[in-house]
């Protein structure tokens, strides 16, 4: 496809967390992507906040975690007012530790703005760009590739072509509904809802706490601290289910003073707002012929829990790898049907967690809200897929046996990732990392061998590293003969058992696992050469 002197393979349609995290992923792997965006700049509110580990490893393999780190900060607890006065407080987060498995342990806060420019500057890093104004009108595709029809804001038109589409634009999706793709679910609160960004006058409220009126007239309503900004989100219910909240600046400043000990006055700027029932629903496939859905154009969360935002930028961290093993390594284009295969299940599962999350907050069930070890995603699997290969004999055991089903939430295996009772973790599951060395004994961790585009294959101990070559892989042997990486404090061995092979794909999951290498060429030579 050839447009405007520049050749492009991946299109994609909106430039929210979801389509800026595929690019990002598309541009390291040297496959152009063109990213183009209906509104004038990114999103400007807050909606989604925060970032749970799973993400925060994605980042980190992206490049941007040191950034992220430092634009946010953790969880406040929640401190509970009614008639001025306040009530105590308690923690919405069950808090984590980082390990030698999984170095980010908690949900980070950030607004997603910030999130948003955090990956834009990225991207612009690695060359890339965003078309915004510019909005997709149709398409039709063919079993060679998708046409575009785009408008921009200053009227002119364009048509395009490329491989493959991706829809990242969101609930309302355009692509989807030009698809004809059903999206089915159920209304999880029919009471209306309103988030808004503010800023108070300094000595209000403190920073230190995320402050909630529970027993507000009208509703309850909630003012968080944005961390890194000098911002508040104020989040409001409404127990009338016929209300129609006013999003003006000046409405959202009454329904501050109605509602808490503040005055309007003290509401020095509402910089966003937007109104939303909270739903839960799912598309009823996430791909058709060249065209695939990623994040809200896939699934709509509620925003309890902070699910919809992680899950995804992690749908694009795992068609990103596939799409640039189609384009760049000649693989079977059918690789691209484990998206859905893989990303379908999980999504269903989120959808469920984030339901159960928004219901007991209504309920007021303090202990039902609290966002445990399944918020952080660390233990999701792909477990049962076709690109799940274990050939040692106690996982196929296990594996026959049904013990964790595919996509599931997996905390049979602590968070961490540390080994299991099969001595460590299966073909499916996330790879943990683990504190090493360099044979010189310069610091290392796994993360650091994962890094990039490629594939790794892990040897441990007298596991016989096998010939096999691929511009897209990487190897290293750890311990045994001329070893590549120590393991002195045995983090590696801990994680992954005494000995095997370990093939780790480009998103951090175990792809192939055995003791031996029978196997592992047939499975390389299916993802390209």
């Amino acid at each position: 496809m050839q447009f405007n002197g520049v050749k492009e393979a991946v299109l994609i349609i909106g430039a929210g967390p979801s389509g800026l995290t595929l690019a990002i992923d598309l541009a390291r792997r040297g496959v152009r992507a063109r990213v183009v965006e209906r509104g004038a700049d990114l999103f400007p509110g807050s909606r989604g906040k925060g970032l749970n580990p799973r993400t925060q490893e994605v980042f980190d393999d992206l490049g941007v975690i040191d950034a992220v780190r430092r634009a946010g900060g953790p969880y406040p607890l929640v401190l509970g007012w009614e008639d001025g006065t306040r009530l105590g407080t308690h923690d919405m987060i069950e808090r984590g530790r980082p390990t030698p498995g999984a170095p980010y342990a908690d949900m980070w806060m950030v607004p997603q703005w910030r999130t948003a420019r955090l990956l834009y500057a990225r991207l612009q890093e690695l060359g890339g760009s965003v078309e915004f104004g510019t909005e997709l009108t149709g398409l039709t595709q063919n079993a060679d590739g998708v046409e575009a029809r785009l408008s921009r804001a200053d009227g002119s038109a364009a048509t395009v072509r490329a491989p493959y589409l991706v829809a990242a634009d969101g609930g309302r999706s355009t692509v989807r509904r030009a698809l004809g793709i059903p999206m089915t679910g159920e209304t999880v609160d029919p009471s209306p809802m309103l988030v808004a960004d503010v800023r108070l006058d300094d000595d209000r409220l403190d920073r230190g706490h995320w402050h909630a009126w529970p027993k507000a007239k009208g509703g309850a309503v909630a003012l968080c601290p944005l961390a890194g900004t000098d911002h508040f989100q104020l989040f409001a219910q409404y127990e009338d289910v016929d209300a129609t909240p006013d999003t003006s600046a000046e409405a959202v400043r009454q329904l501050i003073a109605e509602r808490t000990h503040l005055a309007a006055s003290d509401v020095r700027e509402v910089s966003w707002a937007s109104d939303f029932r909270a739903r839960a629903a799912m598309a009823e496939r996430f791909a058709e012929g060249r065209v695939f859905l990623v994040g809200d154009a896939a699934h709509i969360h509620s925003p309890a829990g902070g699910q919809g935002l992680n899950t995804s930028v992690q749908d694009a961290y795992n068609l990103g790898w596939k799409l640039g093993q189609v384009l760049r390594h000649r693989a079977d284009p059918a690789l691209l049907d484990t998206y859905e295969e893989e990303r379908l299940p999980v999504a269903a599962g989120v959808l469920g967690i984030s339901t159960r999350i928004h219901r007991a907050h209504r309920a007021g069930d303090e202990e039902g809200e609290r966002r445990g070890a399944e918020v952080r995603q660390l233990g999701l699997n792909y477990r049962g897929g076709r690109l799940a290969v274990d050939r040692r004999p106690a996982a196929e055991g296990a594996v026959a046996e049904g013990v964790v089903p595919e996509g599931a939430v997996r905390e049979d295996v602590a968070p961490e990732g540390s080994a299991d009772g099969y001595g460590c973790p299966r073909a499916g599951d996330r790879a943990p990392d683990a504190p090493c060395a360099r044979p010189d004994g310069e610091p290392f961790r796994l993360f650091d061998a994962f890094r990039g585009p490629h594939f790794t294959l892990l040897a441990l101990g007298d596991a016989e590293l096998p010939p096999v070559r691929a511009d897209f892989l990487r190897t290293y042997r750890i311990g045994g003969p001329a070893p590549d990486l120590l393991d002195p404090d045995g983090h590696i061995r801990a994680g992954y058992g005494e000995r095997g092979l370990f093939l780790v794909r480009p998103d951090g999951y175990i792809g192939f696992a055995a003791d031996e290498e029978a196997g592992l060429g047939d499975y390389l030579a299916g993802l390209g050469g």
